[in-house]
């Protein structure tokens, strides 16, 4: 993989250009650490047993193949819209556009709710005794809150929140490796699968729930408008804060399952906790319930930054009602967006439990990633000005067929629940396409109307 400095301009933005090299690496890891590594050892270890730390590797390296599409294409078309953009431009569909941007959308709207749902769980039972859903809402509205209140500072709070959710995670591995150096522990356990299954379908049926906790990087892709010279600090960021990431899942891996055995993680929902409790080592168990409640809350904060940027940008393409790009005068946050994704997450608080939430999430992406491994091929016949990140060819070939292997593996409960919510956002893009008809509008796809765009003046100030 090769990367070159862009020579010209950065592309004009009606968003505050505010993120450096370092908050975009705090950003993308914080977001896929706090994507699900506190609340799905449990569920994971129902998959593999005491082999945590194979399918973590596995989804690694299948997560780094479409982060290498995702480098080229965010830093050749750096603008908000992510995936949908990039499916615009390769297969000049507003249908195909349409339902990526809405995949990605719904998978992130719907993470958010597990994550509420996460911290409304046992971690917070060790403070106080509260009823999970009113719980997850009321979260999912201060998360809101902060997220209108602008990019600089959600991120300011993303990196104190990035240090406290690592520094839970270095506890579990330490706190496991004092346990193991007194003589407590199983090793033997890291290497047995569940009794009457393959080790290699456990370790790829393993995969498709680890990989929901690596799939927070493709959130970045929808923030490119807001960070300095995207085309020098985006594959610098991502690969680094994913090869991070995933060193450190792989030893959390390893110490949950020299700690416990598969049986007792997954009896509970905060099974890190339960992990540090088992070494019996003196870490108050308050302590760490409150940085995994800071962890988790740090995924759900970021995932929701993500969805409503996604939202911006797919208006701001036509591809949503125009409504869902008003953008607050001094702020600069797109509060319709904000304010409509967080209502959206609430009410799939109310939805399927946390397994079932991971896991259609992981389909829609899969859906995602799949579009996006495919345009980078079809648009290497598209040439741009400006210099850009270039994956290796074998890359996307090989992401293209780690998707395809990924969505083999889903259940047909979670199919159906995909499909629901894609059926609805066909619905949406029938209305939007009828209302723009109606309205004398431009057709959907041609991007923003003149009068929305960026004043010169303007993105320079912010610039």
């Amino acid at each position: 993989m090769t990367t070159e400095t862009a020579s010209g301009a950065e592309a004009p933005t009606r968003l505050r250009r505010a993120i450096t090299g370092p908050l975009l690496f705090a950003f993308i890891l914080g977001d896929v650490l706090g994507a699900g590594i506190y609340a799905l050892m449990g569920v994971l270890s129902e998959k593999v047993g005491g082999m945590l730390w194979a399918p973590l590797l596995l989804a690694l390296l299948l997560a780094m193949l479409t982060a290498g599409s995702y480098a080229e294409l965010v830093t050749k078309y750096p603008r908000a819209g992510g995936a949908a953009v990039f499916a615009e431009r390769a297969f000049h569909s507003p249908l195909v556009s349409f339902l990526v941007g809405f995949s990605m959308l719904a998978a992130g709207v719907t993470s958010a709710a597990g994550l509420a749902i996460a911290f409304a769980g046992d971690y917070l039972g060790t403070f106080l005794d509260l009823p999970t859903i009113p719980v997850a809402i009321a979260f999912l509205a201060l998360v809101g809150l902060l997220n209108a209140r602008g990019i600089r500072e959600s991120l300011g709070a993303n990196l104190v929140m990035t240090a406290i959710e690592l520094s839970g995670l270095v506890i579990v591995i330490a706190v496991v490796a004092i346990f193991l150096g007194g003589g407590g522990g199983d090793v033997s356990r890291i290497g047995q699968a569940p009794e009457g299954t393959s080790v290699a379908m456990a370790v790829l049926s393993g995969a498709v729930i680890a990989y929901y906790s690596f799939v927070g990087f493709e959130t970045s892709a929808n923030m490119i408008e807001e960070v300095k010279n995207p085309r020098r600090t985006y594959p610098r960021a991502l690969f680094g804060a994913l090869i991070t990431a995933g060193a450190v899942y792989v030893l959390v891996g390893l110490a949950s399952s020299i700690a416990l055995p598969p049986a007792e993680l997954q009896e509970s929902s905060g099974p890190l906790l339960a992990v540090v409790e088992a070494t019996g080592v003196s870490i108050p168990s308050w302590l760490f319930s409150l940085i995994a409640l800071v962890a988790v809350a740090n995924g759900a904060l970021l995932t929701m930054i993500m969805v409503s940027r996604l939202t911006y940008g797919m208006a701001e393409q036509g591809l949503l009602p125009p409504v869902l790009g008003r953008v607050l005068p001094k702020r600069k946050t797109p509060w319709v967006a904000i304010l409509t994704t967080t209502l959206v997450a609430m009410g799939l608080t109310l939805v399927g439990d946390l397994a079932t939430l991971a896991e259609t999430v992981v389909l829609l992406l899969l859906v995602v990633f799949l579009s996006v491994n495919i345009s980078v091929l079809v648009l290497r016949r598209d040439h741009v000005e400006n210099d850009h990140f270039r994956v290796w060819t074998f890359v996307p070939v090989l992401g293209i067929a780690s998707c395809i292997l990924l969505l083999t593996q889903q259940r047909p409960v979670v199919w159906l629940f995909g499909a629901i919510l894609l059926a609805v956002g066909g619905v949406l893009y029938l209305l939007t396409r009828w209302n723009r008809k109606r309205t004398g509008g431009a057709p959907l796809g041609t991007g923003p109307k003149p009068d929305t765009a960026t004043d010169p003046k303007e993105n320079h100030e912010h610039a």
